[in-house]
């Protein structure tokens, strides 16, 4: 006898992600299977068309749904606290797929400035394609999301903590604002990760990752997710989803089906590692620090109200720009440069020259994202180790 869903409601975050949403096949395999194929057969002709309905429940085609994706769906929306999931082929296909679910020509979007570059890009330059004006606002300041509002305003978007600065925005009072203005708040809560954000508990209608990050957690795949309500995903994401086909590959939900059953041991290590790092990092008189775990961070108090924990990212500037960056960059020989983050490996990156690269110097000072930021990403490795890597490497500059 298998747990219920209700039971397994009850239980634990970590159990979740050890069970949930589990669909064995009649040889009762232990591990989830993958289902590698494009297409599924019907008993009939009635029962085909009653499937394509939906009256029938069932998987029709790869591009629709999949047996091996469906319970990476349940098992992520069980792990959220959301009512449904759909998966994506990447993490900038479910923001891209929310928010254009989410709007037609006419609408208008408010935004936190302080973006991926990329999502950025969606808010900024693609919707105004189809007609959706956008505004972007400092996302710390309550009152330029009001002062923001239109008539025609539907959506709001943020990420908190924002890539890269690790700004951390109030999500609660936000969501009471889109609520009271009738907009759609889609919150990017990569950075935290579940482990240690809820935003669906903070009022947030729709939260979206890069499955890639954290969650696949060791490099290999591409993923995205779109969590909120059944109504949510059923009147917003799953026709966009089934008739534009970003759907994710079988092989990497089964990849991520597995990485989930660990991903609060290499989370909860990987984010005591990053605040041992920051701390370290504080001590080296360095311009700036900044790591959601300690009582300087500008946004302190709300990351006391609003995480259980902090993120495995730090940010901090070095002195001297580009050039004094790109010597501890290449000089370090254990943290390696890449702009992933949330590996099992530690990377470093300098935004400025790539994932905020196509921005002006002024944006990108408006953002945030100064010459000389860093953005590094906490690994599985020894703490003592990778900060014998930064000593030598700052030593560099």
């Amino acid at each position: 006898m298998s747990v219920s869903k209700d039971e397994m409601a009850r239980l634990r975050p970590e159990t979740r992600l050890v069970h949930a949403g589990t669909l064995r096949s009649q040889f009762g395999e232990t591990s989830e299977a993958l289902f590698l194929t494009q297409g599924h057969v019907y008993d009939s002709a009635e029962q085909c068309e009653a499937r394509f309905l939906n009256k029938d429940p069932g998987f029709q085609y790869a591009r629709f749904s999949n047996p091996t994706v469906a319970m990476l769906e349940a098992r992520m929306a069980a792990f959220e606290g959301a009512q449904a999931c759909r998966a994506t082929a990447t993490g900038m296909a479910a923001v891209t797929a929310a928010l254009m679910g989410l709007t037609r020509a006419g609408d208008h979007v408010v935004a936190a400035q302080a973006l991926f570059g990329s999502c950025r890009y969606v808010v900024e330059e693609h919707l105004p394609r189809y007609g959706v004006e956008s505004t972007l606002v400092d996302g710390t300041d309550i009152a330029a999301w009001r002062a923001a509002v239109r008539p025609n305003t539907k959506v709001f978007f943020l990420e908190s903590p924002a890539n890269p600065t690790l700004e951390v925005i109030d999500i609660a009072a936000v969501a009471a604002l889109a609520k009271e203005v009738d907009a759609t708040l889609v919150v990017d809560n990569v950075f935290a990760t579940p482990m240690f954000q809820r935003p669906l508990e903070l009022g947030v209608d729709c939260v979206v990752y890069s499955a890639t990050k954290h969650i696949d957690g060791q490099g290999r795949c591409l993923g995205g997710l779109i969590l909120g309500s059944e109504e949510f995903i059923a009147t917003h994401i799953q026709t966009y989803l089934r008739q534009t086909g970003p759907a994710m590959s079988p092989f990497n939900a089964w990849v991520m089906l597995k990485a989930l059953e660990t991903l609060p041991l290499r989370v909860g290590r990987q984010a005591q590692s990053a605040a041992i790092v920051a701390d370290w990092l504080a001590a080296q008189g360095l311009p700036k620090v900044v790591f959601p775990g300690r009582a300087d961070h500008p946004q302190a108090a709300i990351i006391a109200k609003q995480m259980s924990g902090p993120s495995t990212l730090i940010a901090f500037e070095v002195a001297g720009g580009k050039d004094a960056v790109f010597r501890v960059l290449n000089a370090c020989r254990l943290i390696r440069i890449s702009n992933n983050l949330g590996d099992a490996k530690s990377l470093i990156v300098h935004p400025a020259t790539t994932t905020h690269q196509r921005f002006s110097p002024e944006v990108r000072a408006s953002m945030g994202v100064g010459d000389g930021l860093v953005r590094l990403s906490i690994g599985l490795e020894h703490p003592d180790d990778l900060i014998a890597d930064l000593a030598q490497a700052l030593a560099a500059a």
